[in-house]
């Protein structure tokens, strides 16, 4: 009897884009298809190809060659050909939980309805693993997962096979393919091949593999062809080999039997960002920073914007935009694939990218156009007044504060009031004067061009405000009266303030006085300009290459309204112009940095923004801000559902080229929406809109954002901090000048400084500056600004209530998620988590319910609840709730 059982899995790995274009992929994804079924069909002894656990290749496949979708269906049901469960292979560091959910969701369903989706969280590829990837695994029924990068090799413990837990506490069972997904790739019974190749791999395989003798071989690669001689091969491997039994197989199949023979006690938790083995590209999440803003503003306008309006509307009697919405979503599935949203690929590509994301945002601002148009009309039609103003508030809670709006009227003086006839106090941030130019008549006599007057449009920030939970209210615009406003007025200081803080400039520095614990940080913001000798996925430092950091700012101009008061400043760095000027250390550019601090009423957060035009390449650009805590041993960041910590000092650094790590295990970080410091007594903390790397600096105590990096290659051979071969396509030089990000950027984020640590007053912050909020004036003079306010729609909605709230969630430590359309039927799912570590109760109240049932991330099944959920610590719940509003 032979000692071990050697699982064969056929495989490709299909990157949608890359170094290539999506529509290269495609056009090979249809011969390769078309290839797999007929082999399929001609060789029966052939099972078990997996074709990288994603169903956006049915999609792909089937727009080309629709009559083949029994043939695939069949193959897929009888398990020889596997799909699913993702859409994409998600990169699950850089994108919104709830991007990962749907991209799951649809993965899953579209798999299913093929016949059978695979029962496998696969991650072969993706620069590191999320936190909560076993908890959103298991809510999909998905008991295992096998996934290459990310682990150190003494997390292990012996055993390949292992639990990965997450924060909440679920698990999924686990394999670590050890050799990556192409160990087996050119899999032969060639005498030379298996001394030198196949079985020293499997040898070492086996000695880590203490607890089974069922060793995982996967054996394919990127966009392979079918190899038909492996049924062959593994007979004649058989015959040749004494020790070893090989199976053609299946993940499923490996995962299945490996568990039900063994016990792995191994437990692993976490985010998993190891470096040793495997390439984790830790610097790629400020690669290309104009694709990861634009798929921050997108999945933001969707998520929290639209599918909330949306699921609201549809309960007054308007439409649903889900087959706009499906779209959107598959649009952003791929992008979010591991090598498009890293930005690590060619410049043809990399512009796809942002072109499907603009796409995206503008067909998500177009569904909310009509909508708020809609219903905004409904509700005039009620009222019996055309001059309103309707706000909408898209979160399950009561709100009270300041919403922005642009509203356009006649006169320059106007005022805005509620239906009771109260003024609503507001700023005027900045009004315009805008001619109404010619429009043109016809007439008897042929078409006439007729002056049209004039009007304005002003940027007003509407203060004390109070809007229903998950609903709207409705406000009048008043023209030609004294508005309750303020506009800008000058200043007599270099100094702005709220309640919570005040910043000051005083001799070129800029100084932030934190009022709750009377402290002041001197020069509290710097920015800091190193050299960037790497490549499109790592940033690489330059030998002998010192930090430049900005001095002095100049220009400081404060502007104050009644309830705004805003500084702006410039900072200015002497660079070098280029690699070669660093090299030569010729400082021949100057990167001048605009920045803009704005303190609101109660606001509880500095809102900051900054504009570059870089005209420098190979550079890094950093902002470090002071946290004021001595020596931080560790940083939190907000992933999935909670914070995780994370060490300032990577304990491997130390040795790590000694002990040969694929890459530096570098203590830069990713983060969702937020990340910070805190020792207990004091909390510094960063909440961004789109930049997505940090480092805290524990000498320093300066909290480090990465505003954005240029690079002209990419790949590039023997980085300092990833040495060997260049990283993706390593046997040509592809050269990207898009990516060294000339031109004009804006960064926008807030920090806010707080007594103790309190991670739902962090999660509160993160709610109040993404602005889950939208609004429509109803107006005559501006079809600009709304791009579909020039056409006519139809309405369906004769008449609406001047005021709306469509439920409430009533625990302010459980915070919103999603709310959208089911993907079966009309009824609203509700997606609410607990950031703390402990169990939350939570009621939802409306006067429109009639049922709720807990149900899982997939919607499948459930249990009514009748009183209140109970969240879990760290966890979430998703709700199906069915709504009457008759």
């Amino acid at each position: 009897m032979k000692q071990k059982k050697v699982y064969v899995v056929p495989h490709s790995h299909w990157d949608r884009e890359w170094y290539f274009t999506i529509e290269d992929s495609n056009l090979l994804l249809v011969e390769n298809m078309d290839r797999l079924m007929d082999v399929m069909d001609t060789d029966p002894e052939y099972k078990g190809y997996v074709f990288d656990a994603q169903s956006s290749i049915i999609d792909e496949y089937l727009s080309i060659r629709p009559e083949e979708k029994d043939r695939l269906s069949s193959l897929i049901k009888d398990k020889r050909i596997y799909v699913g469960p993702w859409y994409t292979q998600a990169d699950s560091l850089l994108v919104n939980k709830e991007s990962l959910v749907r991209n799951l969701l649809y993965g899953t369903r579209i798999a299913e309805e093929m016949g059978h989706s695979l029962n496998v969280g696969y991650l072969p590829d993706i620069f590191g693993q999320n936190t909560y990837l076993p908890s959103i695994f298991k809510e999909f029924g998905i008991d295992y997962s096998i996934l290459q990068r990310g682990i150190y090799t003494d997390q292990l413990n012996g055993d390949l096979n292992f639990t990965w837990k997450s924060p909440d506490g679920e698990s999924v069972k686990a394999n670590n393919i050890y050799y990556g997904y192409g160990p087996g790739k050119f899999l032969s019974s060639d005498d030379d091949y298996m001394e030198d190749r196949l079985l020293p791999i499997l040898d070492k395989i086996a000695t880590m593999n203490k607890s089974t003798d069922n060793l995982l071989l996967p054996s394919g690669g990127d966009q392979v062809l079918i190899r038909e001689h492996f049924p062959e091969t593994v007979k004649a491997l058989n015959e040749k080999d004494d020790k070893h039994e090989y199976v053609l197989s299946d993940y499923e199949t490996f995962m299945e039997e490996t568990f039900a023979e063994a016990d792995f006690t191994n437990e692993i938790q976490g985010e998993l960002i190891a470096t040793q083995k495997s390439r984790i590209h830790n610097t790629i999440r400020s690669q290309r920073y104009d694709i990861k803003k634009l798929n921050d503003m997108a999945e933001k306008k969707i998520i929290n914007e639209l599918e909330p309006l949306g699921s609201m509307a549809s309960k007054l009697g308007f439409k649903y935009p889900k087959a706009w919405l499906d779209q959107m979503w598959k649009m952003l599935f791929d992008v979010h694939a591991h090598d498009s949203i890293g930005g690590c690929n060619s410049d043809d590509t990399n512009q796809e990218i942002v072109n499907r994301l603009t796409k995206v945002i503008r067909m998500a601002d177009g569904c909310m156009n009509l909508l708020k148009k809609q219903m905004t009309e409904a509700v005039s039609r009620t009222l019996g007044k055309d001059s309103i103003l309707v706000l909408f508030h898209l979160l399950p809670s009561l709100f009270e504060g300041s919403q922005k709006a642009v509203l356009f009227t006649r006169d320059k003086d106007f005022s805005i009031k509620d239906l009771n006839g109260k003024a609503v106090h507001f700023d005027n941030l900045n009004q315009e004067y805008i001619s109404g130019g010619k429009t043109i008549v016809v007439t008897a006599e042929g078409e006439k061009q007729v002056e049209a007057p004039g009007y304005y449009r002003s940027e007003v920030l509407l203060h004390d405000l109070a809007l229903p939970s998950m609903g709207y209210k409705t406000y009048e615009v008043v023209v030609g009266e004294e508005a309750a406003m303020q506009t800008n007025e000058e200043a007599q200081n270099n100094e702005i303030e709220n309640e919570h803080f005040s910043i000051s400039e005083e001799n070129g520095s800029l100084q932030l006085s934190i009022k709750s614990n009377d402290q002041t940080i001197a020069n509290f913001l710097r920015f800091e300009n190193v050299a960037d000798a790497g490549d499109s996925y790592d940033f690489s430092p330059l030998e002998e290459d010192e930090p430049i950091y900005s001095s002095t700012v100049k220009n400081a101009q404060v502007s104050r309204y009644s309830s705004v008061e805003v500084m702006e400043v410039e900072h200015s760095l002497n660079v070098p112009a280029d690699l070669q000027k660093r090299k030569s250390g010729i400082h021949s550019k100057e990167l001048v940095i605009r920045s803009r601090f704005e303190l609101r009423e109660n606001e509880a957060f500095i809102r900051v923004t900054h504009d570059i035009n870089n005209g420098v390449k190979d550079h890094r650009v950093r902002v470090l801000m002071q946290t004021s805590i001595d020596q931080p041993d560790h940083s939190f960041g907000d992933q999935g559902f909670s914070f995780i910590k994370r060490p300032t000092i990577n304990p491997y650094m130390e040795n790590w080229k000694e002990q040969k790590f694929a890459e530096a295990p570098v203590p830069i970080y990713p983060l969702e929406n937020i990340a910070g410091a805190t020792d207990g007594k004091l909390t510094a903390a960063v909440i961004t809109k789109g930049i997505k790397e940090y480092q805290l600096l524990k000498e320093t105590g300066e909290f480090a954002l990465t505003l954005f990096r240029s690079v002209g290659l990419l790949g590039k051979d023997d980085l300092a901090w990833r040495p060997g071969r260049a990283s993706g396509i390593n046997n040509k030089v592809v050269y990207t000048p898009e990516a060294q990000m000339q031109g004009e950027m804006t960064f926008e984020y807030a920090i806010t400084f707080s007594e103790g640590y309190n991670e739902s007053s962090l999660f509160q912050l993160v709610n109040e500056f993404n602005d889950h909020a939208v609004n429509y004036q109803k107006q005559t003079l501006n079809t600009f600004e709304e791009r579909l306010d020039r056409f006519e729609i139809p309405y369906p909605v004769d008449a609406l209530a001047s005021e709306f709230s469509l439920l409430n969630v009533s625990n302010e430590n459980v915070f919103f998620s999603s709310m959208k359309q089911a993907y079966d039927d009309e009824s609203i799912i509700l997606r609410v988590f607990n950031p703390t570590s402990e169990v939350q109760n939570v009621a939802i109240t409306s006067d429109y319910i009639t049922s709720i049932v807990q149900t899982t991330l997939n919607e499948k099944n459930g249990n009514a609840i009748e009183e209140h959920v109970t969240v879990r610590a760290k966890g979430y719940v998703t709700l199906n709730i069915k709504v009457d509003v008759q």
